[in-house]
């Protein structure tokens, strides 16, 4: 089984991604499919006059600041607009795929955090009204229910909390728990670079390997949303992933290319 991710870009071939999903599912591959959908959701935000904003803690992570109207942003394009339109993709491609979000099924259950501190200069905020958690349970039988009768699982946030409220989560955790609950021992994540890179925006500075045992070492290069994914991908491994592709999503043949070993390997 190979889980694979793709972030919510604008320049992602969707295309080209959905050619090489039906190729492996041709070759015996059983796949699962998370997706992002972060530049839709802020365009459709600023249209609606509520435009996206983020906090950063004061460990230098940045987040997106959820309160009620985020959510329904967040619904009306993740698990709405751009779900929909991947599952109709694929079925263009002769894949049969269902879309969820993390609420159906109760298919990704988290905690709410009760606060989370926003670093604003040099003062720290406590925010109390942020609607977002950790995933913690994945539920495993939905997945493989829907991957025994031939279907393809299109998944995005939000989650459900353990009261059954609805909680923005961050993706690439949600990933890493998904992959260490469903036993997936390689991982593919496609994005708008060709990977990992030394220096911020020098595609020609890609670094090539990476030990998943010294994670902590590349956070240095990491920047932006780039930190969230080594920190997931830090906690996939902690979970029994073995490897992980990252890789180009705006390339031909993206998914069986990173395969191959074009991108960054994390093992």
């Amino acid at each position: 089984m190979i889980l694979i991710k793709i972030g919510g870009g604008k320049k992602i071939n969707l295309d080209y991604i959905c050619e090489d999903i039906k190729t492996l599912i041709n070759q015996g591959e059983k796949i699962v499919l998370v997706h992002g959908a972060s530049v839709v959701r802020d365009e459709i935000a600023e249209r609606l006059g509520s435009p996206t904003k983020t906090i950063t803690s004061p460990t230098g992570i940045s987040s997106v600041y959820t309160n009620k109207e985020a959510i329904d942003i967040f619904l009306m394009t993740y698990s709405g607009l751009v779900n929909k339109k991947i599952v109709a993709k694929l079925q263009f491609y002769g894949v049969n795929a269902v879309g969820l979000s993390g609420i159906d099924g109760q298919l990704w259950k988290g905690k709410r955090k009760k606060a989370v501190y926003s670093q604003e200069g040099k003062k720290i905020k406590l925010i109390s009204d942020n609607m977002t958690g950790k995933v913690t349970e994945i539920n495993v039988n939905l997945i493989n229910l829907l991957l025994d009768n031939k279907y393809l699982p299109v998944v995005c946030p939000p989650a459900l909390s353990e009261e059954s409220k609805i909680i923005n989560t961050d993706n690439d955790w949600a990933v890493a728990v998904m992959a260490g609950a469903l036993k997936i021992e390689k991982m593919v994540v496609l994005f708008e670079a060709p990977g990992l890179l030394k220096k911020f925006c020098d595609e020609s500075s890609l670094i090539k390997t990476v030990d998943k045992n010294k994670i902590d070492k590349y956070l240095i290069y990491a920047q932006g949303r780039m930190k969230k994914k080594l920190l997931g991908a830090k906690e996939a491994f902690r979970l029994g992933l073995k490897k992980i592709y990252w890789s180009d999503g705006r390339i031909k043949n993206p998914i069986i290319n990173t395969l191959k070993g074009v991108g960054t390997i994390i093992s």
